[in-house]
């Protein structure tokens, strides 16, 4: 059958039905505006990445640059030029194989496990397909206001290639680090080695508390309907876990002690030989070296702790005589914050020690992802966006958990405090820290 055929016959099909028509109406100018400026900042952050970095994948939850670039550009194409221009002429119809992602309404795909196997397209290909996208989506903006229906699944667009944004990175530094000469993406000098900022408790008074979002502004699915909970009173600790306390954790026994994991946890521990947090080389008499985006760096105590996955948060929780916060305890005191809620600096390379000399306060986000107790489930009365971003969140709702938080790496305006992020508990390659609780 003819592919072309196919695209052409998709894109006159009409849009499909969406539960963000509601959402609010950008300004055409200055959707537009954003729209280059998180297309722009994609190849910035690969600016300085050869084509052969690009199409390296070095694990199967990985994907290869090139490829995020690649369905970055589907995700448009499918979503709104398909479905709101007249006769729009895909780029490459066999592009909707190798670069849907999970989209089992818009067809069949490429294995995920063998995106390092796509030497073709090259990489200068995949920049052509990206300028088609984005003039065809500046087509249709400069054209007037587009659709509400238009204008919200191009929100959607924006907001998924901000997500991968932050994966380009998380996904080369773990092929970087298996490289034997352990390249930098970005070369930096290394923070002042410190102690961390004194950890101190935040007391909440629980209750029934609203969380959810709420108002204007951009929230995906997931993170509605807005609803209450019910919280015992609770305690929250003022920043995330350090590198040296998790250090200390490390060398009390930390990955020897079965009695401070859970059962699956621990299981993983001795399968998979984890005997420190990713990224974690013993350099001798107790001491690590870590593998950043700019290179291998000596552990500095201040730091938050980084690519923890949920078995290694709790045991570290256990042993610190803590447990991890639900998220809904995470967002009730987000809410209330007293210090910096959210980190406004551009994409960093590696979380930044709190400055003790100045007092300044840790921000509840933009440090590191921070898992929480609780698993990712739909809220009460949740309904997907309907049509083919439906299979956007609400697919995932089983066997995974929340974080909460964002990154160093999640780029500005990307974070909110209703924002549930979701990993399966064994994963490592995030930029996933903690942050403890107590029982009031």
């Amino acid at each position: 059958m003819d592919m072309d055929a196919i695209c052409d016959r998709r894109a006159g099909a009409g849009p499909p039905a969406s539960a963000r028509t509601q959402a609010r109406e950008l300004e055409p100018a200055a959707l537009l505006e954003r729209f280059r400026a998180v297309r722009s900042a994609s190849l910035q952050l690969v600016s300085e990445l050869s084509a052969e970095d690009q199409c390296v994948q070095s694990m199967p939850a990985a994907s290869p640059t090139k490829w995020h670039l690649a369905h970055t550009s589907w995700f448009f194409e499918a979503m709104v030029l398909q479905a709101f221009v007249p006769h729009y002429r895909c780029f490459d119809a066999r592009y909707a194989h190798l670069f849907n992602s999970y989209y089992e309404s818009l067809g069949p795909r490429h294995a995920r496990e063998l995106r390092g196997l796509l030497t073709r397209p090259p990489h200068g290909e995949v920049l052509r397909y990206r300028r088609h996208v984005d003039e065809a989506v500046e087509s249709l903006s400069s054209a007037g206001a587009p659709a509400a229906q238009a204008a919200s699944l191009l929100e959607l667009g924006l907001n998924h290639e901000q997500q991968h944004q932050e994966l380009m990175l998380t996904d080369i530094k773990h092929a970087f680090y298996l490289n034997p000469l352990k390249p930098a993406y970005r070369r930096s000098e290394p923070a002042a080695a410190h102690s961390p900022a004194p950890l101190r408790w935040h007391d909440h008074p629980g209750g029934v508390q609203q969380v959810g979002h709420a108002g204007a502004g951009f929230a995906f699915d997931n993170e509605g309907p807005r609803h209450a909970v019910l919280l015992r009173p609770f305690r929250l600790s003022s920043r995330a876990v350090s590198c040296g306390e998790y250090l200390d954790f490390i060398l009390d026994g930390g990955y020897q002690r079965g009695e401070l994991w859970l059962s699956d946890g621990w299981t993983a521990v001795r399968n998979q030989g984890w005997n420190a947090p990713l990224y974690w080389e013993p350099n001798g008499n107790g001491r690590f070296n870590v593998y950043t985006l700019s290179g291998l760096q000596p552990l500095n105590p201040g730091e938050a702790v980084c690519h923890l996955s949920f078995y290694e948060a709790c045991a570290y929780a256990t042993w610190a005589q803590a447990r991890l916060p639900t998220e809904f305890e995470w967002e009730a005191a987000a809410a209330t914050w007293s210090g910096t809620l959210h980190r406004a600096d551009p994409i960093g390379l590696h979380p930044e020690a709190a400055d003790v000399a100045t007092g300044r306060p840790e921000p509840m986000c933009g440090t590191v992802w921070q898992w929480t107790r609780s698993s990712y489930d739909p809220y009460p009365g949740f309904r997907p966006d309907a049509g083919p971003a439906s299979e956007y969140n609400g697919k995932f709702m089983v066997g995974q958990l929340v974080l909460r938080g964002g990154s160093f790496a999640t780029p500005p305006g990307h974070i909110r405090i209703t924002y549930r992020n979701y990993f399966p508990p064994d994963a490592r390659w995030q930029f996933s820290g903690l942050r403890l609780a107590r029982d009031a």
